[in-house]
């Protein structure tokens, strides 16, 4: 499930596999599908994150 995360009066959505976060939704839930299918992310899909300042 694709999670919606405000940062910095963003509204941002983060893929429930591998914690990437987007701008757009849809970007998010092609992630997800990716990740969960084939365990590993796709840098065609992951060249849209979201670069964001927390720390892991």
């Amino acid at each position: 499930m694709v999670k919606i995360i405000k940062n910095q009066n963003k509204k941002l959505y983060q893929c429930g596999e591998c914690g990437f976060k987007y701008a757009e939704k849809e970007i998010a839930e092609r992630c997800q599908v990716w990740c969960k299918k084939h365990k590993s992310c796709n840098l065609e899909i992951i060249k849209y994150a979201e670069k964001t300042n927390e720390k892991k």
